[in-house]
């Protein structure tokens, strides 16, 4: 190379090296400034606290990655989590780069009682990722993932997304249960129980969670198995983040080609009465390869119909046959079923359930689904494009476990039943106010219907949270008693200690 040219690239280069350093100076200038007094957060409890200048740097320097206040480049995007209606302010937000970084900043407020929430992927419906005034635990950062093809397991960092995960396993012929939306994190689907449109078939996700990496709130770092602190391991399959942080999940994974039969069956408003008998009465006979979850909505451009989403991951050769009845039912207005490749199905409502949209909703399972229930989903429906009754299938492989083999007790649903209101602009209080209650309402005449509900989608109080985990609450008391009698851990379904 020409002298010329070398020192043209070799100044090139520097410059460009200069630039990112220059603007992590500035990020750390910016933090800086802001601890230039006192920070005011607030207690597990809910009591006003201070945190010290001091001891605030003192946290940001034990981190890898940044620390955030009020006023720093990148806190607000780093509180905003998938419910636009949610908006909370942590006194600081540490976004953590690996475990030790989790440990230190649980050790931090652990030492100061500081009120915490752990964000995953950020979809809490209900907003526990984020808190007002306490210390947000961010591990969006932690997201590889990695395949032991041979061992058939996937290893997720505590940040990871569901799509990473179909993502890496599809590729090699392999799969395991995930959400519906492929932006959903990992470990809140899986620690609450863990639907998705492959659990008949393969059981929820936490079924499939064969090991994990945990920070209890003493800073110990642990690696959790069925052989080793069973009792936890037991706990973290259905009952949430109780009971420490999760950093890492072990997944098992299944064979399975990596294009499935998938779309929506749609069947015009005055068939929908005898759609919905039709999922009452069947939907619980069909092979574990089929899931079907179904729709009661009002599009824009059709009004009301009743559409049933298929999908059948087994032999591509026998769906015809599968669906065959289902078909029978009344003729569809629209048939969209076709050969698709398993993680772009899942990325279907991506879009449609984008970060930032506005949702309310009430749900519970259906363990028996009467004609009662068919008649009042049919009668209770509102003709809105915003609002909608979805039914997401379980049983097959998901009924098969016992309810006290893991903390998910709900072995013996049907399906889950949800009624949601879901916008997308900015709204005046009184129409926010407008839509949550038409969903209570609808809620108010269905839930009469219900026993139970899915944590991962509920706002609880301690006397639900008792009743909804029935036999297996004990236990539950009794692990957290062991790894969290303070309840520091305490924006989730809370299981109250009684150390």
């Amino acid at each position: 190379m020409k002298r010329r040219t070398f020192c043209k690239a070799s100044i090139a280069a520097m410059v460009a090296a200069a630039v990112p350093i220059r603007g992590a100076y500035a990020a750390e200038e910016a933090t800086l400034r802001k601890i230039q007094s006192d920070v005011r957060a607030v207690t597990s409890v809910g009591h006003e606290t201070t945190i010290e200048r001091a001891a605030v740097k003192e946290l940001k320097d034990s981190l890898r990655g940044e620390l955030l206040m009020p006023g720093n480049v990148g806190y607000d995007h780093a509180r905003a989590v998938w419910n636009g209606m949610i908006d909370k302010r942590p006194a600081v937000i540490a976004r953590c780069e690996g475990a030790a970084d989790v440990a230190n900043a649980l050790m931090f407020a652990h030492e100061r009682n500081l009120l915490v929430s752990v964000r995953g992927g950020g979809h809490s419906i209900s907003g526990k990722a984020v808190c007002d005034g306490g210390l947000m635990i961010d591990l969006s950062n932690m997201n590889s993932v990695r395949v032991d093809r041979k061992a058939r397991t996937l290893r997720a960092d505590g940040g990871c997304l569901e799509g990473h995960i179909d993502h890496e396993a599809a590729r090699l012929g392999l799969a395991t249960t995930g959400g519906i939306v492929s932006h959903t994190g990992a470990a809140g689907l899986t620690l609450g129980g863990g639907f998705g449109r492959l659990c008949r078939r393969y059981g929820l996700a936490c079924d499939n969670l064969v090991g994990a990496d945990i920070v209890t709130v003493d800073g110990e770092f642990r690696h959790v198995t069925d052989e080793k602190d069973a009792d936890l391991m037991w706990a973290l399959r259905g009952g949430g983040g109780n009971f420490g942080i999760v950093t890492a999940l072990d997944y098992r994974l299944h064979d399975m080609q990596s294009k499935v039969l998938a779309g929506d069956i749609t069947f015009a408003w005055k068939d929908a009465r005898n759609v919905i008998q039709f999922y009452a009465e069947h939907a619980a006979e069909t092979p574990d390869e089929l899931n079907l979850n179904l729709l009661v909505a009002t599009p824009v451009d059709t009004g009301p119909v009743v559409s049933v989403e298929a999908v059948w991951s087994g032999h591509l050769g026998r769906a015809a046959t599968v669906l065959a009845p289902l078909r029978k039912v009344a003729k569809p207005i629209a048939d969209t079923v076709a050969p698709t490749y398993y993680p772009t199905f899942q990325a279907r409502w991506d879009n449609d359930n984008r970060h930032g949209i506005r949702a309310y909703m009430k749900s519970g399972f259906v363990s028996d689904f009467t004609q009662a229930l068919v008649d009042d989903v049919v009668e209770s429906h509102r003709p809105s494009p915003i609002f909608s009754i979805y039914f997401m299938q379980s049983g097959g492989a998901v009924n098969r476990v016992s309810p006290n083999a893991t903390a998910f007790p709900h072995r013996s649903a049907h399906s889950n039943m949800m009624v949601a209101n879901e916008w997308k602009e900015q709204e005046s209080p009184e129409e926010r106010d407008e839509r949550i209650r038409e969903v209570r309402t609808v809620w108010s005449r269905l839930v009469k219907h219900t026993d139970g509900y899915y944590v991962n989608l509920n706002e609880e109080n301690r006397a639900r949270t008792h009743t909804n985990y029935g036999t297996n609450y004990d236990r539950l008391v009794k692990v957290k008693n062991r790894y969290d009698p303070g309840n520091l851990l305490r924006l989730n379904a809370n299981i109250q200690p009684t150390a």
